[in-house]
């Protein structure tokens, strides 16, 4: 009986070891449901938003690098109107695009928010990834809020920080 238990408890550990971890920047928000079922309104304001992402950040020096899980959140900031996303691309440190995450525009309610989650295993973006945010919204509405939230804990020690997206010229 006791040799019975010793394998089984050995067969459980060493299993559980082999297990692969996949590694994607797919959110949980099915994007395709997102999807504006007609052509947005050119009467609306336009925007562009630039932000800084982190997959990894460097730790006492250049060789050494601490790998980060990064939530974005996309932020409907009004009360009333439907912010409309009508690009949400994911480049890496030197510029090259990762992932396109709007291949058709999508709706945010009012009050909403919705968010990207990219695994701390997934280092595509690397220490200087970015997001560049094309949006539309209603004349009078405030603009969208685009904000970074970055983790990692191992043990006892913890890091987290948060960046917020930046409005650029049109």
């Amino acid at each position: 009986m006791k040799n019975a238990v010793l394998i089984l408890v050995l067969v459980l550990t060493f299993g559980s070891c082999t297990e692969s971890k996949e590694t994607t920047t797919i959110s949980t928000i099915n994007w395709n449901k997102r999807s504006v079922g007609h052509k947005v309104s050119d009467s609306l304001k336009t925007g562009k938003t630039y932000l800084s992402v982190y997959s990894q950040v460097y730790s006492q020096s250049e060789h050494t690098t601490h790998d980060l899980t990064a939530t974005i959140n996309l932020r409907n900031t009004s009360g009333t109107d439907t912010l409309y996303i009508l690009q949400a691309e994911y480049f890496n440190t030197v510029g090259k695009s990762i992932r396109n995450y709007t291949p058709k525009p999508i709706y945010i309610a009012p009050m909403e928010s919705l968010a990207i989650v990219i695994d701390e295993h997934n280092k595509d973006g690397g220490t200087g990834g970015n997001f560049i945010f094309n949006w539309k919204i209603n004349n009078q509405t405030s603009n969208p809020l685009f904000e970074g939230v970055f983790i990692s804990t191992k043990g006892q020690q913890g890091l987290s920080f948060v960046t917020q997206g930046k409005t650029l010229e049109q």
